[in-house]
This record gives C-alpha cells, structure tokens and sequence, in this order.
C-alpha cells in the first residue's frame, strides 16, 4: 500500500505571505500535501478544535503565519494581541511536538537603533506588536523542532487586497489620498513571493533556530513609496516627505533593516531588492 505525502499545515492561508506559501507548494513542496487553514476553516482560539483537528490530520509540519500584525489594532487591543501572537503560537507548540513547526516573526523586535541587525542581536521591541512578537519567539525556540523566520515588510497581492504594505499605498492612492512617508525610517522590503520560496526551502531543508528573510535593500518608507508609486502612474499616486522628528505617535524604530547572511548561506537563490515587474530594483 502506498504511503500518502507527509502533510503541511498552512495557518493564516487567507493572508499574505500564508496565501504565497500555498499557492508555491506544488513547485517548492511537491512531495508535501498542504492544507491552508483560513480564520473562517479553524479559529486556531478554539483549542478544543485546534486539538482536534491536529489529532485527526496528524501534520508533520505546521507553518504558522496566522497573527495580528498590523500595529496599530496591537496598540489599540494589547490584550488580544497577547491572546493571538503569543498564546495561541504557545498552544500550536505543545499541541504538536511531533511536527517540525515554523513560526513568522518580525524585525520590530529591534529598537531600530542600529540597522543591519543579525540573528544574534538582542530584540528590545518598541511596540506591542514586536514584545508579542519577541515572546512568542521565545515559546517556539523551545521546541526541538522549531524554525523562527523574521521578516520585514513584506508586498504583494493578497486575497483579501489590504494585506501588503504597497496594497495599503494604492488603496489610499485610489481613494485620492496624499501620503506622508518618513524619509529617516528604514526597512528590508521583499515580495511574498520570494519569502514562501525561502521559508519553504529552510523549513524542508530540515533548518532550525532563527533565520532572517529579507530583501537586500535598505530602504527608506519614501523610497518604497517612490518605487510603489513608479508601477502604478494610473493611480496619480502622491506622496510627500516627511521625518520621524515630526511624528506624533507611539514610538517607531528608526532603522530595523535584516542581515540575512545566515538565511544566504542554506537557500538556492539570491534574497534581492525590493521590486516589481518594470520598475528598477
């Protein structure tokens, strides 16, 4: 009798980078059965159902990019942010020690003081969104089996179409909006497409610990803009400059940008810069 494919879980297949992550699979893990999960298929909340589905799927490996990561509703909701990033990520872990499990971080576990952060850099968060984070790591590298990617922005199209950071740009182009974008903060922008190649190579490549994927520009939120901006003259897109110093909110880490010498060193293919058909990288 022949042995069926070892089996992936995909949580958050209804955002982003979970939806690239699927969608690559037959190319990057032919020999991998993969089922996204979306909130609507299981409320990973639900631990009862959770458990459940684990025991009845049996997955041998469980990508986890289910959170709430956009930081202003963290900052609004601390409690559900604890609730999301850091206790479901907590009961995902021990409710599945036989699988390999991969876990979505974030560079704004940094302060952003420095720039051209490494995996061996200690995290000092600014936000609620990146100390959730930051712990969250903390729970998954304690199991045997786990591989904790750190990211960046990251672009592309999602199903929902307000996922990216450049959807988030053209919605508010569409919409006639003028945008005010920090020239003095700092990122490692990469397309999704080129992080679920990346993530499904390490995670089947058998890599554990900490791993940071992202693209090898720094570059500033004025400089993303301009690029987003270029692919799109349709939209009559505006953006204006603006600073960090004139920024009235929540603290914002100047300068997270990512070394990902490590990551460089196990995949098949060069991280590159930020970029979309036709527009210079």
């Amino acid at each position: 009798m022949k042995t069926a494919p070892p089996l992936a879980w995909v949580t958050g297949a209804g955002g982003l980078i979970g939806n690239y992550l699927v969608q690559l699979a037959p190319r990057c893990a032919p020999d991998w059965r993969v089922r996204g999960l979306t909130r609507a298929e299981l409320d990973l909340t639900d631990f009862a159902a959770v458990q459940r589905a684990i025991e009845a799927d049996r997955p041998a490996l469980v990508i986890h990019c289910a959170a709430l990561s956009r930081s202003p509703e963290c900052e609004a909701n601390p409690g559900l942010a604890q609730r999301l990033n850091v206790e479901v990520t907590r009961r995902l872990a021990g409710l599945c020690p036989a699988a390999s499990l991969v876990f979505f971080s974030t560079d704004l576990v940094f302060d952003g003081r420095e720039g051209n952060y490494d995996e061996s850099a200690a995290p000092n968060p600014l936000s609620v969104y990146g100390r959730t984070k930051a712990e969250a790591e903390r729970v998954v590298l304690q199991h045997s089996r786990s591989l904790v990617i750190r990211t960046s922005l990251t672009g592309g199209v999602s199903p929902t179409g307000d996922r990216s950071f450049d959807e988030e740009l053209c919605r508010a182009w569409r919409a006639g909006r003028t945008l005010r974008l920090f020239t003095d903060e700092y990122r490692s922008p990469l397309h999704a497409s080129v992080t679920a190649q990346a993530v499904w190579e390490l995670a089947l490549a058998g890599a554990t610990g900490l791993y940071h994927v992202a693209g090898a520009q720094r570059l500033s939120r004025w400089e993303i803009g301009q690029l987003v901006a270029a692919r799109c003259p349709e939209l009559s897109p505006r953006i204006e400059a603006s600073s960090l110093r004139e920024y009235q909110g929540p603290p914002r880490p100047p300068d997270t940008t990512l070394n990902c010498r490590k990551a460089q060193g196990r995949l098949t293919f060069r991280l590159p810069g930020f970029g979309f058909p036709g527009v210079s990288q």
